[in-house]
């Protein structure tokens, strides 16, 4: 298992140097200079720049309860209204059973 671990960490560093050389980083492969003196002062890190203003939401004006129509008054049901439908689905239950 340790030679294996080995082989892979070996393995590992040649596709990166591999990768690093076909990039055309062949300075950094040959000579493991990641960062040159000379170049820190040419780059100065990117100021951000400032997020647009968040928008706001939109104010909504205070809705009054909705009033009912008159004409949709819930209306008094009579019990012969309610046996007529109590006998519709009796007999919609027996017909099906």
């Amino acid at each position: 298992m340790l030679e294996i671990g080995i082989f892979c960490v070996i393995l590992l560093a040649v596709g990166y140097w591999a990768t690093m050389f076909i990039m055309g980083r062949r300075d950094d492969v040959i000579h493991g200079k990641f960062v040159h003196a000379e170049d820190e002062d040419e780059f100065a890190p990117a100021a951000m720049p400032a997020p647009p203003p968040f928008p706001k939401r939109p104010v909504k004006a205070a809705q009054r309860p909705a009033a009912q129509p008159a004409g949709t008054e819930a209306k008094p049901v009579n019990s012969a209204a309610l046996q007529s439908l109590l006998a519709a689905i009796q007999q919609d239950l027996k017909s099906v059973a």
